[in-house]
């Protein structure tokens, strides 16, 4: 006979079995959703899409029989997802750190009035897309209470960042660096001047080559003047946005970068003229940049923007490869032509014509230019300051002020396109384009906390008119379908 305690720990054993079991299933169960310290395992985890995965790949994710989820099945999100969005504090320029670039040359005053020149309401509003923000001192420190205050710092400065900016940049910034040609140039708003000051390149003749580049010839406050008395509403605005001026860019410069602007967003533009640069220009300087708060320098590399005799290594899966996309053989068709019709100076002989429509018709002829880039090449770079880029914003500033009849209009043929140009270029007889780019700042989203409040309410107002009669074409489109 077995021992009393033999037959006794047997029991035990085979208890102690089917709880390790029922565990055991039961703790895979649960790791096949996450574990505690939010980390998801690789346990029964649903297949998910590459982010740059084609569509054909994810039609076979979504269609295939063995990938489809039971239906019984909950799912639950893993708390490790939620760190997923989170984005490395941004990597920004600071003003104490610019200052240790080139501290020999000191700031020089352009000698021009607040009214005739805000920077500001220029650099960053859609017209070029080299210019970098330089923070102030003040804002380095304000970031670090930030930082030092909460646990949630990605949250805490995505809100600051919302305040005052938009991705057409921030319109109570102060101070600005880029390249200009072979130099890098510092730009600073001051409340009464706009200074400046060499990085890089010769200090010779720069407040000529900046005068010219803000066509500071052409007085700005008598335009003003002048738009109001056609416009009150364009009178309020400028009395709250002064200084808007067109900037006289490059042309080869402006024609390509437009080209890549074309259906396209800020940030994504700025990414590929970026790229552009590092590719085929010239490496001019390193900047030293930090993130919010922190004492690392690390240094942002500035290129200038290539000579079109540069451009002849660009190919056109060289470019795709740089995520050109489409507009790839633009840039390789548009180079050849530009050659063939004499480059640069072809392009500087266009100023000289004085009718923007001829301007326009001659930039068409460029690959992947439309009439909007067209007109901004022409405003921009050519002199043509009668020029009417019709973009978003354009077309809700003629629905809603000037005729709004548009607001029934299906698509933008050339002919609406031209309409809607006449309409400004009517109203406002000298510097047309100037004073839509008034305009035009007015309604970019970073500008609303200056605006009159009134202002504000029409143009949101508007936008919900406009909002909800899209939504009601749509449902008469699905009930329209499903009666057929």
């Amino acid at each position: 006979m077995a021992h009393p305690f033999a037959r006794t720990n047997h029991f035990a054993l085979v208890l102690l079995f089917s709880v390790c079991v029922v565990s055991c299933a039961a703790f895979a169960g649960h790791i096949g959703v996450s574990t505690s310290m939010g980390v998801t395992t690789p346990a029964r985890r649903s297949p998910r899409k590459a982010s740059g995965a084609s569509s054909s790949m994810k039609r076979a994710e979504t269609d295939s029989p063995a990938k489809k989820k039971s239906p019984t099945r909950t799912k639950n999100k893993s708390p490790a997802k939620k760190t997923k969005n989170v984005k490395d504090p941004e990597s920004k320029i600071f003003a104490t750190d610019l200052a240790q670039i080139a501290p020999e040359n000191e700031w020089t005053d352009l000698n021009v009035a607040p009214e005739e020149l805000r920077p500001s309401n220029c650099l960053t509003t859609g017209q070029a897309f080299s210019w970098l923000v330089v923070e102030s001192d003040d804002e380095a420190a304000k970031a670090s209470i930030v930082i030092k205050q909460s646990l949630d710092v990605d949250f805490k400065m995505e809100q600051q960042q919302q305040q005052s900016a938009s991705a057409w940049g921030v319109h109570d910034a102060k101070e600005w660096v880029g390249p200009l040609g072979d130099r890098v140039i510092s730009i600073r708003e001051t409340p009464a001047t706009t200074l400046y000051r060499v990085l890089r390149g010769k200090t010779d003749g720069v407040e000529e080559y900046l005068r010219d580049y803000f066509q500071l010839d052409t007085p700005l406050v008598p335009l003003y003047e002048q738009w109001g008395k056609c416009d009150d509403r364009l009178r309020r605005i400028a009395e709250v946005i002064p200084g808007v001026r067109i900037l006289r860019q490059d042309p080869v410069e402006c024609l390509f970068s437009f080209i890549c602007s074309s259906n396209n967003n800020v940030p994504r533009i700025t990414q590929l003229l970026a790229s552009f640069r590092k590719t085929y220009g010239q490496h001019l300087i390193d900047l030293p940049c930090r993130s919010d708060g922190a004492a690392a320098i690390t240094w942002r590399k500035v290129y200038s923007f290539p000579k079109l005799e540069a451009l002849q290594a660009a190919t056109d899966q060289g470019l795709r490869d740089m995520g050109f996309g489409y507009r790839a053989p633009y840039i390789v068709e548009t180079r050849d032509l530009l050659q063939e019709l004499g480059g640069h100076e072809y392009l500087m002989s266009l100023r000289a014509i004085r009718d923007a429509d001829r301007v326009k018709e001659k930039l068409i002829e460029f690959k992947g230019v439309g009439r909007k880039v067209a007109d901004c090449v022409a405003l921009f770079s050519l002199d043509q300051m009668e020029a009417i880029p019709v973009d978003t914003h354009v077309w809700h500033i003629a629905c809603r002020e000037y005729d709004p009849s548009l607001s029934d209009v299906k698509s933008l043929t050339p002919t609406v396109y031209r309409r809607v140009g006449d309409l400004f270029q009517d109203r406002f007889v000298s510097h047309a384009g100037w004073a839509h780019s008034l305009l035009f700042v007015a309604e970019l989203p970073s500008f609303k906390g200056i605006l009159p409040e009134d202002i504000v309410a029409q143009m949101n107002d508007w936008r919900e008119q406009e909002q909800e009669k899209k939504a009601a074409d749509k449902e008469e489109k699905k009930a329209k379908k499903a009666a057929k």
